[in-house]
């Protein structure tokens, strides 16, 4: 529960705020990463790691979505034989991953459009009741 929020909803005792990440969207993450660079899944974990407002990703989590990625036909992987230790897959985008990618993004925008224009109203509703202590 977050600090200020217990008891005020109906009592349903739990924050109104859901947790900050979006759902899926390691799916879009993963994608970028392999543009940028086709790598091996713990590369791939390591990467996203190494930011905190990226999604995070349990190994078991990961290799799922991989998987299902490549089954969908987003990503292919092939086997990387050369190195020390056992061979391992080097996941890399398909053009219809580029594509899912690239929808992602226009979704992402009209999102971001409707969340602003609610924060504006929101707002705006708070603004125009300045003195009334009815509100927040």
């Amino acid at each position: 529960m977050c600090e200020g929020h217990e008891g005020k909803h109906g009592g349903m005792g739990r924050c109104c705020a859901p947790g900050r990440q979006v759902r899926g969207f390691i799916q879009p993450w993963l994608l970028l990463l392999l543009l940028q660079k086709p790598c091996h899944g713990y590369e791939l974990m390591e990467r996203l790691a190494q930011d905190e407002e990226t999604p995070e990703a349990e190994p078991g989590l990961l290799y799922r979505t991989l998987r299902q990625m490549e089954e969908d036909g987003l990503v292919r992987s092939t086997w990387d034989t050369e190195g020390k230790g056992p061979a391992r897959r080097l996941y890399e985008v398909t053009p219809e991953g580029l594509d899912y990618l690239h929808t992602w993004a226009v979704n992402i925008r009209h999102t971001r459009e409707r969340l602003d224009r609610f924060l504006a109203e929101y707002e705006a509703q708070f603004r125009k009741k300045k003195g009334d202590k009815k509100h927040v």
